[in-house]
């Protein structure tokens, strides 16, 4: 599909109602009670909390594809792209159209209500679902699991978000989106179900590139069968891992939705669309590995080293409020910033006057006498 053909279904389908990073149960309650949508949708278990978790059904195809998100409960942008890509897929388009003729989908919006509520990347028992396949000790993980074994998908899309630290490679680019065929081995073997899950992400890294050059990256794929991505693939299921990064001064991940949601479209309209041998894989080992080499801020030229700032992202009041929070002093020469300033040589301050060290956190700081913000710039 050409870009501007995704742009424009975007602009027509994104849903207006989803917005910013702090999306939960409560947030798509009206959207899932959408007359197009109702009989599409079924509670297919409870948290630990006792929160509904649903699936929804579309199409009536031979080709099957689950995916799921918010695995991870702060992790929130590949939801709001679920719900863009729902409502192209219940409009009248003749690619929904020829989609939901040739695949069945069936997509968990919010596997982890709990932590979607609370905010937090673990479950209410404080479990990292997604290092909870094998043990399936979390009522999160078995609903996952036997949604699996029902519904046998063909394919499996396993929807995150990534902090802001990630660069595409060993460069000063973001990793505004990464992608992962993850390993089914300790080997890594480069088996025929992860070259078919690399031909897919062949596809839609070309689209991207396009239009964020640079800024697609590979996961990490160090093989962990505890992971569910790693788990599905060792039961010869072709698995993606989605990661929705950061884009320049995009911390609501407005921008980076959107690529997601072209993304999921390119991705399932080339499943709708080919019998997928894996025999195109090659471009995929092209993309670069993520590498740690951001932070928020840094401020570089104090007498004491540069100074590096991560926001940390708290809710408070139903609100997420970026915090900034000093991680690191040091030689940050080989690192990148999404905001960089310059102290001249001069020593940074805190908003209360003492020498700025690590693990303070301010709105602002003194330099040469001079008030800096370090608050998020408004969109």
């Amino acid at each position: 599909m050409q870009t501007e053909r995704l742009h424009s279904l975007f602009k027509s389908f994104k849903e207006s109602s989803l917005y910013g990073r702090y999306i939960h149960t409560k947030s798509i309650a009206e959207l899932l009670e959408h007359p197009k949508l109702k009989s599409c949708v079924s509670s297919i278990g409870k948290s630990v909390n006792h929160e509904n978790i649903y699936s929804i059904t579309l199409g009536f195809g031979s080709k099957k594809i689950l995916m799921w998100s918010q695995m991870h409960g702060n992790e929130s942008t590949t939801t709001k792209a679920i719900f863009d890509l729902l409502n192209f897929l219940l409009a009248s388009e003749a690619e929904s159209r020829s989609i939901l003729e040739t695949c069945t989908l069936k997509i968990i919006p919010i596997l982890n209500p709990d932590g979607a509520k609370a905010y937090t990347r673990v479950n209410a028992n404080e479990i990292d679902l997604n290092r909870d396949a094998q043990d399936l000790s979390q009522p999160e993980s078995l609903v996952l699991r036997q949604t699996f074994e029902s519904f046998k998908p063909n394919y499996c899309f396993n929807l995150h978000g990534q902090r802001t630290i990630f660069s595409a490679g060993n460069t000063k680019h973001p990793a505004t989106v990464s992608f992962l065929a993850p390993a089914q081995d300790v080997d890594c073997t480069i088996t025929n179900t992860r070259k078919i899950a690399m031909e897919i992400i062949s596809e839609m890294n070309k689209s991207l590139q396009k239009q964020i050059p640079n800024q697609v990256g590979i996961y990490d794929d160090a093989f962990n069968l505890n992971c569910v991505g790693d788990t599905f693939q060792s039961y010869n299921v072709p698995t993606i891992l989605f990661e929705a990064g950061h884009q320049f001064n995009d911390y609501h991940r407005e921008l980076t939705r959107e690529f997601m949601f072209q993304s999921l479209v390119v991705a399932i309209q080339y499943i709708s669309e080919n019998n997928i041998s894996g025999e195109q894989y090659a471009d995929y080992l092209k993309i670069p590995e993520n590498q740690k080499l951001f932070y928020d801020i840094i401020i570089r030229n104090t007498p004491n080293g540069d100074i590096g700032i991560q926001y940390q992202e708290t809710l408070i009041d139903d609100t997420i409020e970026f915090i900034p929070k000093v991680e690191n002093i040091t030689d940050l020469s080989s690192f990148f910033a999404h905001n960089d300033m310059n102290a001249n040589g001069h020593e940074v301050f805190t908003a209360a006057g003492e020498l700025i060290s690590i693990g303070s956190a301010n709105d602002f700081v003194w330099i040469n006498n001079e008030k800096s913000s370090l608050k998020l710039k408004k969109n």
